[in-house]
């Protein structure tokens, strides 16, 4: 039995003339620019229309074979959010503690972190993104996704760049082990916590470490 021919649909693209083409990626430089780690958010609700949208955007990311191998899950409830800080500050009590070595403490020095995560609690939403290392099909029987961390690395961004868009700041949260996230939100064995995501708005006394990105001529080489 011969396979199914690939099936393709026109592309629809319309080139942009290059003065809207500049002046489009010009607008959104100068908003990503603005785009900054936060770790003290206001309690004030963030509309659930904001996160459908984000993920949706996220989720529209180019992935290996189109296999799409991620999962968001939006915690708003308040005990899931408590049950989740309890067990990352747990983590990252051992990680400052006893776990990180002299030199990484030493580099965290300039961002005064700790183990303390109030963020976990105070932002009006959590998005968990889960890597989704393998489907299961209709039989079930397992099939193995390609380049999956390359995959949910393009969509986290995609989702990032969303929401600061929206008018919402982020914190890029990794607390190390994170198998905690897959039992508190009841994930099956092939997903994978990839990054812990808070959002919302700032807090009026919200402030952020004063540092620089590289500049354009150490980032970029043109061959």
């Amino acid at each position: 039995m011969s396979e199914p021919a690939p099936r393709f649909t026109p592309l629809g693209f319309r080139r942009k003339p290059l003065d809207v083409s500049l002046s489009d990626i010009r607008a959104f430089q100068e908003a990503m620019l603005t785009r900054r780690s936060v770790r003290e958010y206001s309690k004030d609700p963030v509309p659930v229309e904001l996160i459908e949208r984000s993920v949706a955007i996220a989720a529209s990311a180019p992935s290996g074979a189109n296999q799409q191998p991620w999962r968001f899950v939006a915690v708003q409830d308040p005990a899931v959010k408590r049950e989740i800080r309890i067990a990352a500050e747990a983590e990252e009590k051992e990680n400052y503690e006893r776990r990180f070595p002299e030199e990484w403490l030493k580099v965290l020095e300039p961002f005064g972190t700790d183990w303390r995560k109030p963020f976990l609690e105070d932002a009006p939403w959590l998005i968990v993104v889960f890597r989704v290392d393998y489907g299961i099909d209709e039989d079930e029987q397992k099939f193995k996704h390609y380049y999956v961390n390359e995959s949910v690395g393009i969509a986290t961004g995609f989702l990032l760049a969303a929401l600061h868009v929206a008018g919402l700041v982020t914190l890029t949260h990794t607390p190390s082990p994170m198998g905690f996230l897959g039992r508190i939100l009841n994930r099956p064995a092939n997903e994978r916590p990839f990054l812990l995501i808070p959002v919302g708005y700032p807090a009026a006394d919200a402030a952020v470490p004063d540092i620089e990105k590289r500049t354009l001529e150490k980032n970029l080489i043109f061959v």
